[in-house]
Order: structure tokens, then C-alpha cells, then sequence
């Protein structure tokens, strides 16, 4: 129990006295569950200083750009380690030994196929859906198919669950792509990686087999892996609600992947490349810097800043890196649209505006670059956003359910009209 104590006293009332409790890492939380029964709530619109959970999964720091899975910093894992063992750290609270890795990657590789019936399902959608339309409702559809495993009281039917939706996401996430530019669908091939894996299910073909450069294969372990968890975000707080009703976990995650599919979360490496495409041209960017910098003005440079980093957002610097790399590999460095979006990194870097309010680029604007040089449309960016959060969302719910939780209840400030007298329809 807290020995620290917050007072608060309204309009010269008794004192209410508050527990306060501190964290291994970031800011005290005072306790204001027991203000209901003093007749108050809190009013918090966005949650921005509301606590709804206690976690030991990810930590933000957003004032130094810190970003820490299990205590491991996002820059240590990106350069040591990969998505697959990031995903074990994060289910179970600590790095694999190298029996423990090889265990974990044949149970998720010997559950990437789907059934047969999903194929049937998602060819139901018009040709033109799309594809987080599709996730969105093959996902949520997924406990129709695997009921076998969906006590959420049971350790074991979690763990089956959770390696379900870690395996068949990036099968499923290809066959919405599939499904989208018109082509058969690929299987998975368990002798490969799983970003290799993925990008074999995007990209090949009956006709022709997809090879896959290591440097891409890496490109889209790194893009699944800086994407794998952040935190209390929208969709993270989305599946937690939603688990918090005891909702079976593929329609939790359904629902994150539907917040997720919102413009102001998932959609930010989307809307950089409509901004790139709106500049035009390496000519137009002293305007468009402008335009900016101008308050009046509506126009908004995208993957540049951060909710949360105040100061740089510590997954950019090790996608900067990816993406010169995958540009470099492609031979694609003068392409129009590249060259553009270089130079307004460097402009933003420089730019006595740009540094004196820290906009620096984010991950978005990197990882929306290297999207578009793979060849990946702009409809599948927020796609591959929730295959890589996957992991996280099933981590939170899982850590949810496995502690004391109540069903998420969020007050109000009510101001709506006050108690009024009914008028029979005739007299209105």
C-alpha cells in the first residue's frame, strides 16, 4: 500500500486524501479511483494524463526518446535481435536461449496456413474492398474457425491463440493483397523466414517464383519489429477495453486493427506519401516549407514529429538507416519521389524552424518510403502496421487477463438537457 498521499480539497471541502504510487520508470500516479464515492470524477479528454492499467510490457519516455521492450532499448533489439525473438520477449518477459528461440519459431512457422474456408470468405469481398476492410473482418472472424482454443481462463488456450495470430497475420495480410491487385493466392513456405515468408506471399506468383533480397527480407523484419508494440496507444487501449467485456481474443484484436485503421494512428506512413505527392517536385518544397511554417495555413508536413517523442523518435534513427539501405538495393535513389522525400529530410533536419521545435522525421516517414520502394500500394501500409502489432496487442490483452481487471467503465461530463416533461405527439 502507497504511504504517499495526494490531497485535494474542492471549494474549501474536507480533504480527500489519494495514494500515490511510483512506477519502476516514468511519472507518479495518484490513485483517484475512490473520488466517485466523494461525489467527483476526473475529466480527461484523450486520456492524456490517465493512468487505465498497470503494464510491465513497453516503456515511453517521450521527452529523451526512449523506447523500452521488457527494459531492452527498440535500438538494441533492431541492430541484435528480430521480429521473431522480439515477439517471445515480449509474450513471455524475456529473451529466448537458443533452444527456447528454435521451439518458438517452428510452433509459429506450423501455424501459417488458414483455413481453406477463409480463402472462400475474403474471395466474398468486392474485388476493389479494401484491405484493412477485409483484416478487419477475417480477423474477427478467425474464433469461428478455432473455437477449439478460445477459453480465455485457460493458460493454454491463450498461448495456442496467441501463436495463431502471430503466424497466420502475415498469411492473411497477403491474401488481402492478393485478393486487392487481383491475383491467386500464394501459400506459406515454412522453409523460409517470416518476413521472407511474407514478402514470398506477397510478391509470388504461380508463374514465377519471388526471390527475395536479404536486404528487403530485413527491411520488413525491422518494419514488423518497430511496429511490434508502443505502449497504451489507441488500438492497444481498444483490444484492452474490449477483452476487459471477456471477448474472445480474435475479436479483440479485430477491434484494435479497426482503431488502428483510423488516419491519425495507422494511417500516418499513408498520408506521408500523399504529402510527397502533393509537393510534386524537389522544386516545390520551399514552398511547401512554407506553407508549414505558416499557422494560418492548413497544409501539415506528415512523419515529421511525434505525440509522444518530444524530442526524436528513437525507431526513425534505425529506419533512416533501412531505408537508405532498401533504396540503395533498388536502384531507386533518383527516382522523382525519392529524391523529393530526401531532401525534405535533410531541409527538416537543418532548418533552424524544424530543429527549434524538434520535428525531426519519424518512423512513418521512413518506413512509408521503403513501403513504396518494395512496391507495396499505400492501401496495404496500415495492413502491415497491425501484422507487426500483433504481437503487442495479444501481450497487453494477455497480461490483462492473466491479473485483476474490471471491466472498463469510462465517466463523463454530462451536458446534455436536464430531466423535461414528455409532450404527447398531438401537441407538439
Amino acid at each position: 500500500m502507497s504511504e504517499r498521499r495526494a490531497i485535494l480539497s474542492v471549494d474549501g471541502g474536507d480533504p480527500i486524501e489519494l495514494p500515490v504510487y511510483q512506477g519502476t520508470l516514468g511519472q507518479d500516479v495518484i490513485d483517484i479511483g475512490s473520488l466517485g464515492s466523494h461525489g467527483f470524477f476526473t475529466y480527461d479528454p484523450g486520456f492524456s494524463a490517465t493512468a487505465a492499467c498497470q503494464s510491465d510490457i513497453t516503456f515511453i519516455d517521450g521527452n529523451k526518446g526512449i523506447l523500452l521492450h521488457r527494459g531492452y532499448p527498440i535500438e538494441v533489439l533492431a541492430e541484435h535481435s528480430d521480429y521473431i525473438e522480439a515477439c517471445y520477449l515480449l509474450l513471455e518477459g524475456a529473451l529466448p536461449n537458443a533452444e527456447q528461440k528454435k521451439t518458438f519459431e517452428h510452433t509459429i512457422k506450423y501455424h501459417t496456413m488458414v483455413n481453406m474456408s477463409v480463402e472462400q470468405f475474403i474471395s466474398g469481398f468486392r474485388y476493389d474492398a479494401h484491405p484493412m476492410a477485409v483484416l478487419c473482418g477475417v480477423v474477427g472472424a478467425m474464433s469461428s474457425f478455432y473455437h477449439d482454443s478460445l477459453d480465455i481462463t485457460d493458460q493454454e488456450h491463450r498461448s495456442i491463440s496467441a501463436h495463431r495470430l502471430i503466424a497466420k497475420m502475415p498469411t492473411i495480410a497477403a491474401m488481402c493483397y492478393k485478393h486487392f491487385v487481383g491475383q491467386p493466392y500464394i501459400y506459406p513456405d515454412n522453409t523460409m523466414s517470416y518476413s521472407e515468408n511474407f514478402l514470398h506471399m506477397m510478391f509470388g506468383t504461380p508463374c514465377e517464383k519471388y526471390e527475395c533480397h536479404p536486404a528487403l527480407a530485413k527491411a520488413m523484419d525491422r518494419i514488423f519489429l518497430l511496429h511490434a508494440d508502443h505502449e497504451q496507444n489507441a488500438s492497444t487501449s481498444t483490444v484492452r477495453l474490449a477483452g476487459s467485456s471477456g471477448a474472445n481474443p480474435f475479436a479483440c484484436i479485430a477491434a484494435g486493427i479497426a482503431a488502428l485503421w483510423g488516419p491519425a494512428h495507422g494511417g500516418a506512413n499513408e498520408a506521408v506519401l500523399s504529402m510527397l505527392a502533393e509537393i510534386g517536385h524537389e522544386d516545390n518544397i520551399e514552398e511547401y516549407i512554407n506553407k508549414a511554417k505558416d499557422k494560418n495555413d492548413p497544409f501539415r508536413l506528415m512523419g515529421f514529429g511525434h505525440r509522444v517523442y518530444k524530442n526524436y523518435d528513437p525507431r526513425a534513427t534505425v529506419m533512416r538507416q533501412t531505408c537508405d539501405e532498401v533504396l540503395e538495393v533498388l536502384g531507386v535513389q533518383n527516382d522523382p519521389l525519392f529524391r523529393l522525400a530526401k531532401k525534405l529530410e535533410k531541409i527538416a533536419l537543418e532548418d533552424e524552424y524544424f530543429v527549434s521545435k524538434k520535428l525531426y522525421p519519424n518512423v512513418d516517414f521512413y518506413s512509408g518510403i521503403i513501403l513504396k520502394a518494395m512496391g507495396i500500394p499505400e492501401e496495404m501500409f496500415t495492413v502491415i502496421f497491425a501484422t507487426g502489432r500483433t504481437v503487442g496487442w495479444i501481450s497487453h490483452w494477455n497480461e490483462m487477463i492473466t491479473n485483476p481487471y474490471r471491466i472498463g467503465r469510462p465517466r463523463q461530463l454530462y451536458t446534455g438537457a436536464n430531466v423535461r416533461d414528455f409532450i404527447n405527439l398531438e401537441d407538439r
